[in-house]
């Protein structure tokens, strides 16, 4: 409907210009709302408000003259001047009715359009460290980013999905280190372990498969492990030098291959989990992009040639330094440390570098809340190797806080006490855990209420929603167990009958569906879609209340099945956008 007004007014801008209506200015792309209050029409469009002080007409007489220009069309009921000069579009009953037919014929498609056709976009989401298994606060992030690459993929983009692994630098160190730690207790081995080391049950599990497969080949005695490693916090001294200390000990003890054996166990354990965990939330990846393979591949180093070469790095301390402060961040980055060792900082721009050359047009990183600070910096990165950064989008998930009976859940990473993703998938499930996370924008707060996301009840939104669709096949199974034929006809044939309030509502809320998705796509707001099921299951569940289906008068009954047949069409095409099953019973 929206894309019909539009090019409506957009040909008669066309006309107008043509016989130099708009003097110099050429037609503008027109905008089109929904009006906010239904007295003033469905749409509205401010185009005589843009356009007449470059055209100097005044903005009333030049929307007369867009009214007058506007191509017939039998879905316009009424087209009006309102306040200063906006056009206000009333649309016939019958061009909503329509709506039923395109969703019955269109099925899944509708809704989906070619928007973005031929124009390739990376959405990068998750990338958690392989350092433990993924916790709730990567579920919203999962949840978010997945949505996120169907809209675009939804409105014709062609989306490349991508998990970037860290599997380099320092916290895979102090993970590979608190591994074997562990296995060397498992040997008895008196291990007092360190205050920055992972702590986690998993860390046993990975350190239990290294002393089943190899026995005590990999043990050392505690002494030699802790030989001339600074003190840790508990004796008074720093943890982080303590933690680089045990890894360079590890390092040395076990030599190369056998570092790198525990190392790789570690990594590859927890990727291997963190796969299945993704895969079984509903979130897959055309590609899982190793951080070593920068280094292995020379991208790093062709980042850094490319700082050097235009001038944004210097050496000071032994180490090098990127001159963010150019580009207005509070103070300049290492990008190689004095021990000749790369930044993550330099990984990231050879990254983005990367990705861009990989033709892209756009690229998306869903990021968490706390690396805001880290923006301005890749962005400015950027601009410094010769990119384009407004090329990168990063959208920022806030954290979410579980509450269980009315009390927060505590959480920590690093000790081991933290609610995996996993978990909150068996305890709620993970169509309510898909909804919940992206009810709100990325950026606000999320409180998730485990009792209501288990809850079958209407203040739930996800049952209540999958619950509109569940009864309309209730419905269809009503009739069959009645005998009642529900064979609908064929296009637009008794949908005149449709003249209740409620099916009123229930199309015009049909309508909107392509509209949301566009939005909620080109805004990477898949809130609004969520909202959108809510207030369509909400028209849904007051006509099912207010009235029969299945009644006596065969034309009736024809028409109102299509229109709950098009309501269950869309509630499915919108949850699966969600990642969310429509079920048939419930």
């Amino acid at each position: 409907m929206k894309n019909l007004i539009q090019q409506l007014v957009s040909q008669a801008l066309g006309e107008i210009a043509a016989a130099g209506g708009l003097g110099d200015t050429p037609a503008p792309q027109p905008i089109i709302e929904r009006t906010r209050d239904p007295r003033h029409g469905d749409f509205a469009c401010n185009v005589a408000l843009v356009l007449a002080k470059a055209a100097r007409r005044k903005p009333r007489d030049l929307a007369e003259q867009l009214i007058a220009a506007l191509p017939a069309s039998p879905a316009v009921a009424k087209v009006e001047i309102a306040g200063p000069g906006f056009i206000n579009f009333t649309l016939a009953t019958d061009a909503y009715r329509a709506v039923v037919s395109e969703v019955l014929t269109q099925g899944h498609e509708y809704g989906r359009s070619r928007l973005g056709q031929g124009k390739r976009i990376q959405v990068e989401f998750v990338s958690a460290n392989p350092t433990g298994p993924l916790h709730v606060g990567h579920g919203r992030g999962a949840a978010y980013g997945a949505v996120v690459a169907d809209l675009l993929e939804a409105v014709g983009y062609d989306v490349h999905r991508e998990y970037y692994v860290n599997d380099a630098g320092r916290q895979m160190d102090i993970l590979a280190a608190s591994v074997w730690l562990r296995y060397l207790e498992l040997c008895d081995e008196t291990i007092p372990f360190p205050a920055n080391g992972y702590r986690g049950d998993y860390v046993w599990d990975i350190a239990a498969t290294l002393h089943r497969e190899h026995g005590d080949s990999y043990r050392h005695a505690a002494e030699a492990v802790f030989e001339g490693v600074p003190a840790d916090e508990p004796a008074g001294g720093d943890k982080e030098k303590h933690i680089d200390g045990v890894i360079e000990q590890a390092k040395q003890l076990l030599g190369d291959n056998r570092y790198r054996y525990v190392f790789e166990l570690a990594l590859n354990t927890i990727l291997d989990d963190i796969r299945d965990d993704l895969g079984l939330f509903g979130v897959t990846y055309q590609e899982w992009y190793s951080e070593r393979s920068l280094t292995e591949s020379g991208a790093v180093n062709k980042a850094l040639q490319r700082l050097r070469e235009s001038g944004h790095v210097y050496e000071q301390g032994g180490a090098l330094w990127f001159k963010s402060t150019d580009f207005g961040d509070e103070k300049d980055r290492v990008v190689v440390r004095d021990n000749g060792q790369t930044t993550y900082f330099a990984s990231d721009i050879a990254y983005h570098m990367d990705k861009l050359e990989r033709g892209f047009e756009r690229v998306i990183d869903v990021w968490g809340a706390d690396h805001h600070g880290y923006v301005p910096r890749v962005k400015a990165a950027m601009q410094a190797v010769g990119d384009d950064p407004s090329r990168l989008d990063v959208l920022l998930v806030q954290f979410a806080i579980l509450y269980r009976g009315g009390e927060r859940v505590q959480m920590s990473t690093r000790s081991g006490s933290f609610v995996t993703l996993r978990e909150l998938r068996k305890e709620v499930g993970s169509d309510a855990a898909r909804f919940f996370y992206v009810m709100r924008k990325c950026e606000q707060h999320m409180d998730f209420d485990l009792d209501l996301a288990k809850s079958q009840s209407s203040d739930n939104p996800v049952y209540y929603v999958q619950y509109a669709h569940a009864r309309v096949c209730s419905v269809l199974r009503q009739a069959a167990e009645k005998g009642i034929p529900v064979e609908i006809s064929a296009g637009g044939q008794n949908l005149e009958r449709l003249t209740e309030s409620h099916e009123q509502a229930l199309l015009k809320s049909l309508a909107r569906y392509p509209e949301v998705v566009e939005a909620s796509a080109l805004n990477e707001e898949p809130h609004q879609l969520t909202h959108y099921v809510r207030e369509l299951a909400n028209d849904f569940h007051t006509y099912y209340n207010a009235h029969q289906f299945l009644v006596e008068d065969a034309a009736l009954r024809d028409a109102r099945i299509k229109l709950i047949l098009a309501v269950r069409q869309v509630l499915r095409n919108g949850l699966n956008l969600l990642g969310v099953s429509a079920p048939e019973k419930m």
